[in-house]
């Protein structure tokens, strides 16, 4: 069993990191609950399914942090970018991806490796030996959640997260809505144009927002206290803060053009982002939601364009669970009462399917090298991967630390480069510059 290294999890986090380690020579065993054991959120027994958008976000490595993350996971040779990229979707800047058919490529590969099995069924304990890595995300079970509870001696943290609406493209008024990226954004006429958009005018807007205010909403359970992670708000919460934080956010009407009436300047525009290779089904961007079913397809009907809309999912709440990570966690993702025991993706607080994958590809690795006697430094402080990594360790503060997306401001300053609005782009392109450098030095060192 020492020799081997076991895999709780086989989501983004726990493929990625059986990938790796499998293609550093050590024997993998993913352990993986479902179909036994389902949750609130999967439809599969897929590894990777992606059960919330399918969107890996942008893919500018020069100018925006997860693309810099999207660069270091291809240079690593990942396995969640190399599917992503084999089952792309036009998404403007950003990568997109058919979910099925990703999920299946991922479970398809790692089951033809000769040194990678999966075995289905729950694991309910914090092993005592063995060289393990825990990715079980936001979903862990509620018998290894309390086994990690009793190891830690620390509450869990949880956060609320939601799910956006799936609409049938067949059931869309295309007399209403029209295809376009924001500023017309990609290379290509079908990048350029690989959203559908919905024209709201400010009444049409003001009565959504009523609608939303009013409906009705998932009720939490005794205890429960809704404290939701800011980049996956559900749209009746952004109502809440405000009622034209919509308009600010995932409705806001800028770099978009009505084909329709061009002339004619909408107050509002919903988005809609393709969800399959066959354009049949469309997401709607940004409308995570807590409301119930049947509120859901009366507020989303009142969307121009949608007012015949077939839904193939409605959106829905569930409770995301992670560690309080810089207390529990060391710099080799370690669990320091437990340091047989390593914990990768979202269950340590990294926030997005990219962050998740890639934790996942730095465990896989720190632990397969453990296991072959030839350990590792771990990621680069100035590289995305490192920058997160350290975050989740250390970095943050303890007393108030909360799921984070990779971001910019996790990085150290680049000495002599201006602050400031004015001077990001440099300064976006310097950072990005030297993570490439550090991290493409760090694999160098490796092979």
């Amino acid at each position: 069993m020492t020799q081997e290294l076991h895999i709780v999890g086989g989501g983004m986090a726990g493929s990625e990191a059986a990938w790796q380690a499998a293609n550093m020579g050590v024997n993998v065993v993913i352990h993986e609950m479902r179909p036994k054991v389902e949750t609130f959120a999967h439809r599969t027994g897929n590894l990777a399914e992606m059960v919330c958008s399918n969107s890996f976000r942008s893919d500018d490595d020069e100018q925006n942090a997860v693309g810099l993350l999207h660069w270091e996971m291809r240079a690593a040779n990942g396995l969640i970018m190399a599917m992503a990229d084999k089952h792309r979707l036009p998404a403007g800047g950003a990568l997109a991806v058919d979910r099925d058919p990703f999920s299946e490529s991922v479970t398809d590969t790692l089951r033809a490796l000769p040194n990678v099995r999966v075995e289905y069924g729950e694991i309910t304990e914090l092993p005592s030996d063995g060289h393990w890595i825990i990715a079980t995300g936001p979903l862990t079970s509620s018998a290894l959640g309390a086994a990690i509870q009793a190891e830690t001696g620390a509450e869990r943290l949880a956060f609320f997260d939601a799910i956006a609406p799936i609409v049938y493209a067949e059931s869309i008024d295309m007399d209403v809505a029209w295809m376009q990226s924001r500023y017309d954004k990609g290379e290509t006429e079908e990048e350029q144009k690989a959203y559908l958009n919905c024209p709201m005018n400010r009444d049409q807007y003001e009565a959504f927002i009523d609608a939303l205010l009013a409906a009705d909403k998932t009720e939490f359970h005794e205890g429960e206290t809704a404290g939701y992670f800011d980049g996956c708000l559900p749209i009746e919460v952004m109502a809440e803060r405000g009622r034209e934080t919509l308009r600010h956010g995932p409705m806001k009407p800028v770099g978009l053009t009505n084909a329709h009436k061009p002339d004619e300047k909408a107050y509002a525009v919903v988005q809609l982002r393709r969800d399959n290779a066959l354009g049949t089904l469309y997401n709607i961007v940004g409308f995570q939601t807590k409301m119930k079913y049947g509120a859901q397809t009366e507020v989303f009907k009142m969307i121009p364009g949608l007012e015949n809309a077939s839904f193939a999912r409605l959106g829905g709440i569930h409770r995301n669970t992670f560690l309080n990570s810089p207390t529990l966690l060391d710099d080799q993702m370690r669990l320091r009462s437990r340091p047989n025991i390593r914990f990768a993706g979202q269950v340590t607080g990294v926030e997005g399917y990219v962050e998740s994958a890639a934790m996942g590809l730095l465990a896989g690795r720190l632990a397969a090298a453990e296991i072959l006697g030839k350990p590792l430094p771990t990621a680069p402080l100035n590289s995305a991967m490192g920058a997160l990594v350290h975050h989740i360790t250390g970095g943050a503060e303890a007393k108030t630390f909360q799921p984070m997306n990779v971001n910019f401001g996790l990085f150290q300053p680049v000495d002599g480069l201006k602050g400031g609005r004015r001077g990001r782009k440099d300064r976006y392109k310097a950072y990005t510059d030297r993570a490439k450098a550090d991290w493409q030095g760090w694999l160098d060192a490796q092979s």
